[in-house]
Formats: structure tokens, sequence, C-alpha cells
């Protein structure tokens, strides 16, 4: 009877373990997140199933162009691409992202961009039009979404701040056909 009892007890304490050990990893480490919408086509699709790195950013910064997760203002999370960093002036001109007056490169657009026959993928702005502000205030990213004519981004909801920022992520796990690193 004694060894029935030793038994379950390791069983219990493995199983307590293994429920601690997920809580922490999955609180403080990873987390699954669900693409809702199209917003970020043609990089992720909706329902697209993502890893969430929360770990990232606390040892150490955003880069422009991460794909990153953060709270946004409805109560929900949503997926976005950091376009402009802490003390950035971001402008688009002609379809160009313009950040500290110069031009860079977006290759995840251009796909899209060749598939856009009325008029360019970004609409111009400047970052002042946006949200009346000369740069990327600090502590805050400027987002935008991949489908930019299509996307509640920075150039609705303003600037996000780092608080709000739940981590990065760039891979895809399911669908299963589709798994795949993102950048």
């Amino acid at each position: 009877m004694t060894k029935k009892k030793n038994e379950f007890w390791e069983w219990t304490k493995a199983l307590i373990i293994a429920v601690l050990l997920a809580a922490v990893i999955r609180y403080f480490l990873f987390a699954p997140i669900v693409v809702d919408g199209e917003s970020m086509m043609p990089t992720l699709q909706h329902k697209d199933r993502m890893i969430v790195n929360k770990f990232s950013y606390t040892i150490g910064k955003p880069d422009r162009f991460d794909i990153i997760v953060f709270h946004a203002p409805e109560n929900k999370d949503y997926i976005k691409r950091v376009i402009g960093l802490p003390g950035d002036r971001i402008e688009y001109k002609n379809d160009t992202l313009y950040v500290n007056g110069k031009a860079y490169k977006e290759p995840y657009l251009d796909k899209y961009k060749e598939q856009v026959i009325d008029g360019p993928l970004t609409e111009s702005f400047t970052l002042m039009e946006i949200t009346g502000q000369e740069t990327v205030p600090e502590g805050h990213l400027f987002v935008m979404g991949d489908n930019r004519r299509y996307s509640k981004d920075s150039r609705r909801i303003g600037t996000v701040p780092m608080k709000k920022v739940l981590g990065t992520t760039s891979v895809v796990y399911w669908p299963l056909e589709e798994a795949r690193f993102v950048k």
C-alpha cells in the first residue's frame, strides 16, 4: 500500500511541476496568438497561428521592421510591423518610406505593390499630419500593417506605448503546411 501511495504522490508532484512550468513559460516567455484579419497580408494570413516571444524586449529593444504584438485600444491584441522607433521622423512619399529623411526599402511589400494598379499601396503622409508630433515620442513605436490600405494601425490609433507591447513574433506554426519564419 505504501508503494502505491508513494507512486501516486510522485505522479502528483510531477504533474504540479509540469503545470507550473507551462504557466511560467506561457506568462513570461512564449505565448500563442492567432492572426485576426487581413491587415498583415501578404506576410501573414487570417487565422495563422504564431508564437509570441515575450522575453525578447525584456533584454533588448525593438528593431525597425520587427513584427510585434501589442494590446490595442479596443481590448484586442494587434499584430503590426514596427516602422518608427522613438525619436524618428516618419514620412511616406510616392509609396516610399522615409525615416529621418532617408529612404528605406520594404521588400516585404514588393509582391503587394506589383498587384496594385489603382494608385500607391501606401498613401503619402507625414508623422506630423497623423499624430501632430514631429517625431515618435520616447517610449513609443509607430506601427503599420503590411496591407496598408486595410490596416488599423498607428495612422488611426496613434503611436504604441512600449508598455503595451507583448513581444515580437516571427514563427507561424499553423496551418502546418504553411509553417514558416516571417520577417
